[in-house]
């Protein structure tokens, strides 16, 4: 079944990761500008960060028949860093018109402190003025409800931004209800330690329905997996769901959030391919 990985940080994996999502279904994916794994000392290591993920991993994407696209923002954990975020916040406005940016993330919160909530406020009020699609980052473990909810207060103090046009990831059983009641998308992240499992994931579809419901790897340098979101078809499919919600879940919802932006392509052929096998 072809697939969307809506948050995969590509630029942290090997050729042969790209090769193995093709393999199994991948046709494209989003990369979201996350940490490095060290904190950068200047405004300059993130220009040149955000060049790879506009200029050089499309390329190599396309390598293995999969679009790649990202988001650009000053991430969670080096948000704290006031100095160094206002400096890169500065510089954003002028990537956002790159043919391959679909909005600002992953933005959001890691250790919930003041200056991470004041860069995060800056940011969601940045893409409401730019109009960009948001990916937002919730944390994890035990920061993860209350930082969910300093999320949530901040989005909807931001009246200018409509919730549609919003992804609040990392969404867990305990926060899911709260951004879905909202009108926001939640993002299911099948990560195999801080996040949740491919069972936990359908228990939620089971329970909460597939709308504005989006799954996804989020691959990166520590114990990730890039073929994710495949073992969450084959949950769901042992499960007995159907093809068509299952098709729902990991191609359909995804088009129809990214589709907001004008830069998105939807992948050519995957739709009528389902139809054909519909008939």
């Amino acid at each position: 079944m072809k697939y969307i990985d809506h948050h995969a940080h590509m630029a942290s994996r090997t050729t042969d990761d790209y090769a193995q999502m093709a393999l199994t279904g991948c046709v494209a994916l989003t990369e979201p500008a996350f940490w490095a794994g060290w904190d950068r000392s200047t405004a300059d290591g993130f220009d040149d960060y955000f060049r790879q993920l506009m200029e050089f991993e499309p390329r190599r994407a396309a390598q293995y028949g999969i679009q790649h696209y990202t988001w650009l923002g000053m991430n969670p954990k080096e948000s704290d860093n006031r100095e160094i975020s206002l400096e890169v916040l500065a510089r954003l406005p002028k990537h956002l018109d790159h043919p391959t940016v679909l909005g600002i993330g992953e933005i959001g919160l890691n250790r919930v402190t003041v200056n991470e909530i004041t860069t995060y406020t800056e940011q969601v009020a940045l893409a409401a003025r730019h109009r960009q699609l948001v990916l937002i980052h919730t944390p994890h473990l035990e920061d993860k409800l209350k930082g969910t909810r300093i999320t949530m207060d901040v989005l909807l103090n931001q009246r200018d931004l409509p919730a549609g046009r919003v992804l609040v990831d990392h969404a867990e059983e305990h926060t899911i209800e709260m951004i879905l009641e909202h009108g926001y998308w939640a993002g299911l992240t099948l990560y195999p330690q801080t996040k949740v499992s491919a069972p936990r994931a359908v228990d939620m579809i089971e329970k909460y329905g597939p709308d504005r419901i989006l799954v996804a790897g989020a691959c990166d340098w520590g114990p990730s997996e890039p073929i994710a979101v495949p073992k969450f078809i084959a949950e769901m499919r042992r499960r007995k769901h159907s093809e068509d919600l299952i098709h729902r879940v990991v191609f359909q919802n995804p088009v129809q959030f990214l589709s907001q932006s004008p830069k998105f392509k939807a992948p050519a052929g995957v739709e009528d391919a389902v139809s054909t096998r519909a008939r």
